[in-house]
């Protein structure tokens, strides 16, 4: 009887496009598997599985979760962090978890569609051009010139701030721990503080991974340092941002307008607030999703699932 391998939050049903499965279809189900609403219902879900792969850290896997997957062997994680994962528990309940590689290049790509689509009001003009609306009804922010702020200087925060000197901005970078050292090897400015750097520019976006000390950043008394015209951009991760703050400065105006990939819940429930918040440009945390980032992604699940089978286990996590 072979091992069965469950795959969850396969949205666009690309999970088995993307990879060659054939290396362990003799020995493994295959399984596609809807996001689950809570952990009941996830434990239940998964109740019959030997192997789960799932997708970022849409899920969490605590302890509670996998004692009630006795079955569970190898659990698959696309990248080579995550925060929801109890490496612990799953230690001692004796379920290898293993990583994948993951390219940077679709969440820069993605924070520059956001940044452009708010300066240029690209929805907006989009939206009124194909409803026969009114012909040119906003004016654009300029790039050039202006300064663009950046929390966090890592790979992600790195590459954003390369394309950005492209277009003639003024880039400077804060983080807790930054370094004039790092800033000058990226040929951008050092800011002395996070109020600074969130009063001083007109675009600012978040590159910082989620920690305790990152967690709740960007709360109310941050944002009301932001210029009433600057835009926020966060592809990272939304509890970095108040996102009660944010909101009420959307309906209020004090800030010109936000871009943003990543919720408090995901996917994004009917009735949430984000749906309808005014200046608001977002996306269903399309960061990571590229077709090359897939390709990544479920081929090394594969390699995964077969070092696993032949005891050898790569990517391990925890």
């Amino acid at each position: 009887m072979p091992l069965r391998c469950a795959v969850l939050d396969d949205f666009q049903d690309a999970a088995l496009a993307s990879a060659d499965w054939s290396p362990v279809e003799d020995r493994v189900e295959i399984v596609i598997r809807e996001h689950p609403t809570d952990e009941d219902e996830l434990a239940c879900a998964l109740a019959d599985f030997d192997i789960v792969v799932t997708l970022r850290e849409r899920i969490p896997f605590p302890a509670t979760l996998f004692d009630r997957l006795p079955r569970l062997r190898l659990l698959v994680a696309s990248g080579m962090r995550n925060s929801v994962i109890d490496y612990a528990a799953a230690e001692r309940r004796g379920v290898t978890v293993c990583g994948t590689r993951s390219s940077s290049t679709p969440p820069v790509e993605l924070t520059w569609a956001l940044l452009l689509g708010l300066a240029r009001n690209l929805v907006t003009e989009n939206n009124a051009l194909r409803e026969g609306g009114r012909w040119q009804s906003t004016v654009g922010a300029d790039l050039q010139g202006r300064r663009l702020g950046l929390l966090g200087l890592g790979k992600i925060g790195s590459r954003v701030a390369q394309v950005g000197l492209a277009f003639g901005m003024r880039v400077s970078a804060w983080s807790e721990n930054l370094t004039e050292d790092r800033t000058n090897q990226v040929g951008v400015e050092l800011t002395s503080s996070k109020e600074e750097l969130l009063s001083t520019s007109d675009f600012v976006s978040v590159h910082l991974a989620l920690s305790d000390r990152t967690r709740g950043l960007l709360g109310a008394t941050e944002l009301a340092l932001l210029k009433p015209t600057a835009y926020l951009i966060n592809t990272s991760r939304a509890a970095i941002v108040d996102q009660d703050a944010l909101l009420a400065a959307l309906h209020e105006g004090r800030i010109a307008g936000a871009g943003v990939d990543v919720f408090d819940v995901e996917p994004l429930p009917a009735g949430h607030p984000m749906r309808t918040a005014p200046r608001l440009l977002a996306t269903p945390h399309l960061g990571y999703v590229s077709q090359a980032n897939y390709a990544t992604y479920y081929g090394d699940a594969v390699e995964d699932i077969q070092a696993y089978l032949t005891g050898d286990p790569v990517r391990r996590l925890g």
